[in-house]
């Protein structure tokens, strides 16, 4: 195991990781849904809370103190995403978000537009824009999935973004199979044909280095639950797009960027806990400033996530009438989604709930295209397991041993 990664210290601040259930720990591999929130976010959301809370743009102590959260939670979003302050814009989740600038990015949409969108993405980067399309007139294309690969077949993207192109939207991970997506190359030939580009990072923010203005996209969007934070969705806004816009919004509301896209009160305790989220991930690297911190905190969890994915991968590989979906060779997130032959993928995660405590799930995780073109479905969807900081290869091991047990107790699996 990589001594240089503190696994001990690191799961002291996730407070989750001592609860226990029928005098047996509970094992968590659903990351992927939602990490554990580190004591960091907790403990800078109490405090917000138990200082005195207020809204924004008052004279008096509490009201500017509530200025000073948000203004400092948007520079340490910026550090993290690699964008500007005024660029960083919060709301409930990433799909709600999503639907908001859908609307107002309608308004560069004619009828016969071209907008592309994936078959491996999570439906929160691709129904928007479907609902977008289906209003304006504009034709929906999609970046076909290559089956064998399990990455998007990016080799004909001539064919698929032209000069009726409008907008691209792609994830940078998947969250099933665990794909990072070659995100450049899109990126590269619908700038070529001044084509808008959302990224999905929601399920790559977690396990990959951020650096949106290098990425050259439009919009990036993400989920601060998914990096050990509260439910506060984020959207980082290129700022001369971000000035263009025009948003549904109270009459009296704010029209100056970031403002303007968040419409009504914000969830200002959640967005204390971002900036705790951030600070843990920091406090795990090394450098001058905030940024290098970040990048450097990030790489050690991605080399200490490899090393106990290595493991699990070669386990799941080995194992009769398990299929595993992910890709073997290129860059991977943590994530491992699988079926097991004749068996319903929700029977095998209550089995392991009940009898290992392990919380695993089961589904198509909003990915329903991928689901529907990998022929999962009658499996329930796929078993995902997700790899976090707070993972131990002790853990891994409960796991391998649980799926074995599942396997010995049925006659179901053929060998």
């Amino acid at each position: 195991m990589n001594n240089q990664f503190p696994i001990e210290e690191v799961r002291k601040h996730f407070p989750a990781v001592n609860r226990q259930d029928n005098g047996q720990p509970i094992v968590y591999f659903d990351g992927p849904g939602g990490t554990q929130m580190v004591d960091y976010a907790i403990e800078n959301m109490y405090r917000y809370l138990r200082n005195g809370v207020a809204n924004l743009h008052g004279t008096f102590h509490t009201s500017r103190d509530t200025d000073c959260l948000i203004a400092e939670a948007r520079l340490a979003v910026a550090d993290l995403l690699g964008c500007k302050d005024n660029e960083v814009a919060f709301g409930a989740n990433m799909t709600t978000l999503a639907f908001s600038l859908s609307r107002t990015l309608a308004q560069y949409v004619n009828n016969g537009d071209e907008i592309v969108v994936t078959e491996l993405d999570h439906h929160a980067n691709v129904d928007p824009w479907l609902s977008m399309a289906k209003e304006k007139g504009a034709i929906i294309k999609f970046i076909k999935l290559n089956r064998e690969t399990l990455s998007l077949d990016l080799e004909n993207l001539d064919e698929i973004i032209t000069p009726k192109t409008k907008l691209v939207a792609v994830g940078m991970s998947s969250n099933v199979t665990g794909t990072v997506t070659n995100v450049n190359k899109v990126i590269e030939k619908a700038k070529s044909h001044q084509a808008l580009v959302v990224i999905d990072a929601v399920h790559a923010v977690p396990h990959l280095k951020m650096d949106m203005h290098q990425l050259g996209c439009d919009i990036l969007l993400c989920s601060a639950y998914k990096f050990f934070g509260p439910h506060v969705g984020i959207a980082a806004i290129r700022a001369t797009l971000f000035e263009k816009l025009t948003f549904y919004k109270l009459q009296p509301a704010p029209n100056s960027i970031p403002s303007k896209l968040e419409t009504g009160t914000q969830n200002h305790e959640g967005i204390a806990g971002i900036l705790g989220a951030i600070q843990f991930i920091q406090k795990l690297g090394d450098g001058e400033s905030r940024r290098e911190q970040i990048l450097s905190g990030m790489a050690r969890i991605d080399e200490y996530e490899k090393l106990l994915s290595a493991d699990l991968e070669t386990f799941l590989q080995s194992q009769p009438g398990f299929r595993l979906y992910r890709p073997a060779s290129g860059p991977r997130t943590s994530t491992f989604a699988f079926t097991i032959n004749n068996h319903d993928s929700r029977e095998v995660t209550q089995w392991l709930a009940q009898y290992y405590n392990l919380c695993i799930t089961d589904g198509d995780f909003y990915a329903s295209n991928l689901a529907e073109i990998l022929d999962v479905k009658q499996y329930g969807g796929w078993i995902r397991v997700g790899l976090s900081p707070y993972n131990t290869i002790e853990e891994i091991n409960t796991l391998k041993e649980a799926l074995q047990a599942y396997v010995k107790q049925t006659s179901k699996i053929p060998l």
